[in-house]
């Protein structure tokens, strides 16, 4: 090296220590076990999903995220970021162009051949995978973190557990519903307790009739969904879009069928794990009372009371 590249590399070098002195080194381990470390805040963020994108903004990092995954679309906002992936794929030589200094990934979500490519090229990566509303809270928090905006993410934070714990309080103790959460007909999908959904069927009274299974989704024939006799069946899709009975109606055994308790929840809302789930869990709330008022009383043991 020539004297006046190595000048300038030091130079370089010493500019760069002064624009990080005073300031920690940020570590954080993700959710998918793996340790985060970035000399600064973010400032040039990815979010390779739709929830991840509402989850910047909640966290007050929205100025800061270039680029974003397909049918990134709330907030308003999201719609001017341009688009580098699919559930599939990742335009890599437009990511490399962004420069980004912080890349979101879905756990579930994202292919693992996608997220083993993104390390292999050194893009620091942060997977988020959530189970659960403390899971949601502490991500916005880690993300407020990663980004440098605490506070707000923290304000975001505390206000979603504020809503979470309001909701449980309302209908604890309320007759227990056996709901069926569709996800698909043919093949018939499920979701399983381990779902963020399923604790929204808990805490609104219900029971997840395939809560048991151990993983996060599951192909179920109708014959044992049948058996299950499921009292409400929740599909999720557009705002105000009508539910169908589909292919339960062929089931008149069903109670679900015998008393038409079919509901469709905004997907948006309770599908996409982001800070707007407490909204969706409120309107499956809804769906379940309403559908707890219209079946027969349960009938208990002599001492013992129907709700």
């Amino acid at each position: 090296m020539s004297p006046r590249r190595f000048a300038l590399a030091a130079a370089l070098l010493i500019a760069a220590t002064a624009a990080s002195a005073g300031q920690p080194e940020l570590r954080l381990v993700d959710d998918g076990g793996h340790e985060l470390r970035l000399a600064q805040p973010a400032r040039r963020i990815v979010a390779l999903a739709p929830h991840l994108t509402e989850l910047v903004f909640a966290a007050g990092a929205g100025d800061r995220l270039v680029a974003v995954g397909k049918y990134s679309d709330f907030p308003p906002e999201a719609k001017s970021r341009p688009v580098i992936s699919d559930a599939f794929a990742v335009n890599y030589e437009a990511l490399a162009q962004l420069k980004a200094d912080l890349v979101l990934v879905w756990g579930s979500g994202t292919p693992e051949r996608v997220k083993a490519k993104l390390r292999s090229l050194g893009v620091p990566v942060y997977e988020i995978e959530i189970r659960s509303v403390a899971g949601l809270a502490d991500t916005l928090r880690s993300i407020g973190r990663l980004a440098g905006t605490e506070s707000i993410a923290q304000a975001r934070a505390q206000a979603i557990t504020s809503d979470w714990a309001a909701l449980r309080a309302t209908y604890a103790g309320r007759r227990r519903v056996r709901v069926f959460y569709e996800l698909w007909d043919a093949p018939l999908m499920t979701l399983t307790g381990q779902h963020l959904i399923s604790s929204a069927i808990d805490a609104c009274g219900g029971t997840n009739v395939f809560g048991e299974l151990s993983t996060l989704t599951a192909t179920v024939s109708w014959e044992v969904a049948v058996q299950r006799d499921p009292e409400l069946v929740v599909t999720a899709g557009a705002p105000g879009e009508a539910a169908r009975p589909g292919r339960w109606a062929g089931f008149a055994q069903v109670s679900a069928t015998r008393h038409g308790e079919f509901a469709n929840i905004e997907g948006d809302l309770i599908a996409r794990s982001g800070p707007r789930f407490v909204d969706g869990a409120r309107e499956l709330c809804v769906a379940i009372d309403r559908a707890r008022r219209g079946l027969p009383p349960l009938l208990f043991p002599a001492g013992g009371a129907a709700r």
